[in-house]
């Protein structure tokens, strides 16, 4: 690989793992650029996976160390989270790339449609989750854990946004949960990636490290925002997100 796609690569890993520890979707932007420098589509997205694995960690650690997970509250999440994206893994190369980019497309457009409607929740102590929300919660994570496997692109963008207007979630809380529970989807399918053949280490470990530098540093500006100024981030680059990969499909 030549050193200035390298070069390249670092720097837009680094940006987009500042950003992405409150919004995700990291993968809709890096994956595809790895495409277009000619790496194989599924080492591009397992070496990824091995890449979001350093992230996750950096994004939980200063999420963890100020105590603002719940850890009780997300073990059922983690526990699904972990079958779910070993299926997924396991389906990568089934799913087109025009049919990915159609699920996240419109997956996009109702996360921007449900934060907008359920505008009290992550930010109003008196929003109050309907009594069906757990179940339904579950089964979210559930599916939502098989994309993340698959894919990841978009994954806690979406996961968060359940948390938030489904399970009842403060932003800030439901932002360091996903790191978390992104962690443990991330580790499953890169074990499966690793058992398959697929992880480019070398250029894995580099954008790993990058990875974790960017989330680490993201991650501690984020703890001293407010879950307004968290919401707002979170919707803004959703609905540009959404633009983006909906126009990437037509």
């Amino acid at each position: 690989m030549p050193i200035y796609v390298l070069i390249i690569l670092i720097v837009l890993f680094l940006l987009t793992s500042m950003i992405g520890v409150v919004t995700g979707s990291n993968s809709l932007i890096t994956v595809p650029v790895m495409f277009q420098f000619g790496i194989e589509p599924k080492i591009a997205v397992a070496t990824n996976m091995f890449g979001l694995v350093f992230m996750s960690i950096g994004g939980a650690i200063p999420f963890v160390r100020q105590g603002k997970i719940d850890y009780g509250k997300i073990t059922p999440f983690i526990i699904l989270t972990v079958f779910s994206s070993a299926i997924g893994a396991l389906l990568v190369g089934v799913i087109g790339n025009q049919g990915v980019k159609l699920v996240v497309s419109v997956a996009m457009i109702a996360v921007v449609i449900f934060t907008l409607v359920r505008h009290r929740a992550g930010v109003d102590d008196d929003f109050t989750p309907a009594v069906y929300t757990v179940p339904l919660t579950y089964l979210l994570v559930f599916l939502l854990g098989i994309y993340g496997g698959l894919f990841s692109g978009g994954y806690t963008t979406i996961l968060t946004a359940v948390c938030v207007g489904v399970y009842g979630m403060r932003y800030g809380e439901a932002v360091a949960s996903t790191k978390l529970i992104n962690l443990f989807s991330s580790l499953i399918a890169t074990v499966i990636f690793m058992w398959q053949g697929l992880v480019d280490y070398k250029l894995g470990l580099i954008l790993g490290f990058t990875m974790f530098v960017g989330a680490y540093a993201g991650a501690h500006f984020v703890t001293k925002l407010s879950d307004v100024w968290l919401r707002r981030i979170f919707l803004t680059a959703v609905i540009l997100l959404a633009l983006k990969t909906l126009y990437d499909f037509i």
